[in-house]
This record gives structure tokens, C-alpha cells and sequence, in this order.
């Protein structure tokens, strides 16, 4: 199983705007510590603010922040909000599976399952576990100007 680049970019973004505690950031310098495009950040930022991740405000002095402490931020709640799907076989997806094997392959329930268990350990962290350590953040935050 591989998450898309969106979820590896959405984690970072909240991770470093939890390695920022309460201050807001803007996108050019998220793009500037990680050298993601603006434009995608865009993008991601967008989505987290309307799945309620991250407040974002307009105008000079605007910026992004979390929109709540990062210990309730749930890594499985993100994942899961960014992911299109976790359909890692045809017979798991909405469409009618055309596989010979089915309904009696057990392969498909043993995949659930792991994908089950995939978020169920992701379940247990938050972003506050991915923050707890300044020195994993200090070579990535730049002073703010």
C-alpha cells in the first residue's frame, strides 16, 4: 500500500505547522521549507481547511494555522480525509470485480483486514506525536520574518 503524494503533503504541512505551535505560516513558506509548488500547496491547504485541519485567513498579516491543538488531530482521521480510497485490489473498489476467485477468495478478507489494521495503528497518533521532538523540525523552520 503507497498513500498519494496529497496525503504525504498533507502531513507535512500539518506537521509543520505543528512544529509552529500557535503561529501562522503562509503557503510560500511551507513551499520554501518542503520545495513543494505554491500552486499545489494551494491545493492542499484548500482541502484541509474545508475538512476543518487548518484555519486560514486572507490579507495582510494572513496566513494558516492549525485549527486545533495537535494533539486532537488524528493521524487515521487524516489519512483516511485525504486518501481517495484504499481500494489496493480490484475485488475492494465500488465496481462489480470481474476475478474468477470471487466470492470464495480469501485473499479479499485478509486485505481488509490489513488495511483495517493500517489505520487502526494510525488510530493511536496524533500530530502532536509527530511534533513532540523540536529538533526533528529545527533544520526545516526558518525564522519567521
Amino acid at each position: 500500500m503507497q498513500l498519494t503524494q496529497f496525503t504525504d503533503n498533507s502531513l507535512r504541512v500539518l506537521m509543520y505547522l505543528g512544529f509552529r505551535n500557535e503561529d501562522q505560516v503562509t503557503i510560500s513558506e511551507i513551499s520554501s521549507a518542503y520545495d513543494i509548488s505554491r500552486s499545489y500547496l494551494m491545493k492542499v491547504v484548500s482541502h484541509l481547511a474545508a475538512k476543518g485541519f487548518v484555519h486560514t485567513s486572507r490579507g495582510k498579516g494572513g496566513g494558516i494555522r492549525l485549527s486545533r491543538h495537535p494533539s486532537l488531530i488524528n493521524l487515521g482521521e487524516v489519512i483516511r480525509e485525504c486518501e481517495p480510497d484504499f481500494h489496493v485490489v480490484e475485488c475492494l473498489g465500488p465496481v462489480q470485480s470481474s476475478c474468477p476467485l470471487l466470492p470464495k477468495c480469501v485473499l479479499r478478507s485478509i486485505l481488509r483486514e490489513a488495511i483495517h489494521g493500517f489505520l487502526s495503528i494510525l488510530d493511536k497518533y496524533s500530530i502532536e506525536d509527530l511534533v513532540a521532538s523540536p529538533s526533528v523540525g529545527h533544520g526545516l523552520l526558518r525564522a519567521p520574518s
